[in-house]
């Protein structure tokens, strides 16, 4: 008969987000994990398989978590554009913090099935949410009428992505800020 569990998973893969965030895959050891999560290297095997199984499942909640906040953040306002200022102030603000997401894009491209099966769904869940924003900013008069949706979509998550990438690799806080303040402009 098997033992319950003697942890909480969902505690356990957000200590792992962490690591990940920080190390990445490669850089992060399954001790370093352990260590994060409270548990028992048996534990780790026992429940996620191996350190991959714990990377999916980190990479699949962490992917949901920020699509689920960018998409309320987006609804927020009154004025779709001050979600959309919302969301990328949100960006800048905690671009200091490592991205698991762009992360796992940087360390593994499309080389595994299974991350880009995840990145594909939640980039279409949070592109329709994006453009759904731009069109209701523009209905508001707030974007440019000549310019293409799911263009203005795609330039904003990868103005997301520029930004975290920006940030690691060093740039402060207001070149941070210009960068969102510059994506907005460019939708007028």
């Amino acid at each position: 008969m098997a033992r319950p569990k003697q942890f909480d998973v969902d505690s356990a893969v957000e200590a792992a987000i962490a690591v990940f965030r920080e190390h990445g895959f490669e850089g992060s050891s399954a001790q370093m994990l352990v260590d994060a999560m409270g548990i028992g290297r048996q534990s780790l095997y026992d429940t996620f398989d191996d350190k991959w199984g714990i990377y999916r499942a980190a990479v699949q909640r962490y992917s949901r978590d920020e699509v689920r906040t960018h998409a309320e953040l987006l609804a927020s306002r009154e004025r779709a554009i001050d979600g959309i200022r919302a969301m990328l102030d949100r960006v800048a603000g905690e671009a200091d913090q490592a991205c698991l997401g762009l992360g796992a894009i940087v360390e593994f491209g499309c080389t595994r099935p299974e991350l880009v099966t995840l990145r594909e769904a939640s980039s279409a869940t949070l592109a329709r949410a994006v453009k759904d924003a731009l069109a209701k900013a523009r209905a508001q008069g707030d974007v440019a009428a000549d310019l293409d949706l799911d263009h203005l979509a795609t330039f904003l998550i990868t103005t997301i992505s520029s930004i975290r990438l920006a940030a690691r690799a060093g740039a402060g806080q207001e070149q941070i800020a210009a960068l969102a303040d510059l994506a907005l402009r460019a939708l007028r």
